[in-house]
């Protein structure tokens, strides 16, 4: 094995090889990265054109490609270039190829960009080729490319340098086709459900929505701090009050200055919609409906494999209420508790450590997340949550302390979450400015109350239900990935390092 030392110098050779072909290209042939280039098929075009091409078959059919070399063999007389759709073989031989362009082979380095002109053939050995009449240079690369067959191992090369490990890792080029055909899914379905897509700001003069630490800017024209997004919520139930539509939604880039995980990254995808007239119940359905038209799309089916699990997206999911399902796994039945104080004590006898100023709802949220969200494996409507942690949702009728929300977990994931949206102004402030509070004292001293919101609540939103789902988790799931990282072109990273 080399040493990094010894890597470095045999990759500075290379390219120094490479820069030397550039200045030599540049003598005989003038311009090495011409403006224009018309190929007339795709190589995955090609493949499906000719699949019925048998083999040992030449044709006068003159096609041009492009691509990228992937492979040379004997002396460049046979080599591979990729486009985005696929790979095809070139063959370069006195007996098809003028000399003009067999001169160009020597000068033709892995990782370099040509474009062919040729007559299609299959070879004997089944391989369909284009015999190479003009070679043309499109791009001479300057650095060499990782081996194709060992790709980028190194995970941090691999984030950091994401051409590289899609242009060397079939399963990451895939899985971000897979990632565009499902975003795509996503506003396909909505539009056709009847829904509106619209745009809000990424900029805020006040940060809400959601509870999560913001990303701070300034603008300088206006002389005013402002925050990047952390949801789009806010606004997009003011375009309900506005009565520009009845069902709007937006898929937004959200930004969140927290910590990065498997599962977290600081900015990502969420789908956000509200739906005029309808609760939560008819939100569940629709994620429903979703999750299987999305499984179908990537996996032609709604079971699917994630990891060493089977996967199932077909409905109904399963429903239960957050209060039932902590019973259920550690016997505290939190709905005969009926103070903070007698759910600090029940959770601390259970042996779980909570703070001392816990509310009974907070407790109840904590012990869901420390002994149940490890269970859910296949899709589940967890319903029924507190009020206290749940400010823009309805109160469950007749149990003051839950309200209508219900968030979708998958794989231990949360996936989605969704209310029967808050919508009488006079409690909607109640609950904002208690928030409000809270965050104070936390010490989030630069948390402020949208009064533009409760100002357009004030004139009346309809009843309505609301959902935000993470794309990037969902993908996740659809595309077998063990990291957000791996779903996200160009996750966050720390600065290298010297």
């Amino acid at each position: 094995m080399t040493d990094t030392k010894t890597e470095t110098a045999l990759s500075s050779d290379a390219a120094e090889v490479r820069r030397q072909k550039l200045d030599l290209l540049r003598e005989q042939i003038g311009d090495v990265y011409p403006a224009h280039f018309h190929r007339t098929i795709t190589n995955a075009d090609l493949a499906t054109k000719y699949e019925n091409l048998e083999p040992d078959t030449e044709t006068q059919d003159v096609v041009t490609v492009a691509g990228r070399v992937y492979s040379s063999r004997n002396s460049g007389m046979f080599m591979d270039i990729h486009d985005a759709s696929g790979k095809i073989q070139i063959f370069s031989h006195k007996d098809v190829t003028p000399e003009e362009a067999r001169n160009m082979l020597s000068m033709i380095d892995i990782g370099d960009i040509i474009g062919v002109t040729g007559t299609v053939r299959r070879t004997k050995r089944g391989e369909l080729s284009i015999n190479a009449r003009e070679i043309t240079m499109l791009t001479k690369s300057l650095l060499p490319m990782p081996e194709k067959w060992h790709g980028v191992s190194d995970i941090e090369i691999r984030y950091r340098k994401r051409h590289l490990d899609i242009m060397t890792n079939e399963e990451s080029k895939l899985r971000f086709q897979q990632r565009s055909k499902i975003i795509s899914g996503i506003r396909r379905f909505m539009e056709n459900d009847g829904f509106m897509e619209v745009e809000t700001p990424m900029l805020h003069s006040v940060y809400g929505g959601a509870t999560a630490e913001p990303f701070k800017t300034h603008h300088n024209t206006l002389k005013l701090d402002m925050f990047l997004r952390i949801a789009p919520e806010l606004y997009l139930k003011r375009t309900l009050v506005s009565g520009l539509t009845d069902k709007v939604f937006e898929i937004n880039r959200n930004f969140r200055n927290e910590g990065v995980s498997t599962r977290h990254n600081p900015e990502f995808t969420m789908m956000e919609c509200y739906w005029a007239y309808a609760d939560y119940e008819d939100i569940m359905d629709l994620v429903e409906r979703l999750f299987a038209e999305l499984a179908v799309k990537i996996h032609g089916s709604t079971e699917f494999a994630y990891g060493d699990k089977e996967i199932s997206f077909k409905g109904p999911f399963k429903r239960v209420p957050m209060p039932d399902a902590v019973k259920e796994v550690t016997g505290i039945d939190f709905l005969a508790i009926k103070t903070d104080e007698e759910a600090r004590a029940a959770a601390k006898a259970a042996g779980f450590a909570v703070e001392k100023d816990w509310t009974w709802g907070e407790c109840l949220a904590f012990i869901f997340e420390e002994k149940v969200e490890g269970t859910l494996i296949q899709p589940s409507h967890v319903t029924h949550f507190p009020k206290d942690i749940s400010p823009f949702a309805k109160e469950v009728p007749g149990e003051p302390r839950l309200v209508e929300r219900f968030e979708t977990y998958c794989n231990t994931w949360e996936l989605g979450n969704a209310f029967s949206e808050l919508n009488d102004p006079v409690e909607q402030r109640a609950r904002m400015v208690e928030q409000l509070e809270q965050a104070h004292a936390r010490g989030e001293k630069e948390k402020q109350l949208d009064d533009e919101f409760l100002d357009a609540i004030d004139q009346g939103m309809p009843p309505a239900g609301g959902l935000g789902i993470g794309v990037d988790r969902l993908i996740m799931l659809l595309t077998n990935a063990p990291s957000i990282r791996d779903v996200i072109l160009f996750p966050a990273r720390r600065a290298k390092a010297d």
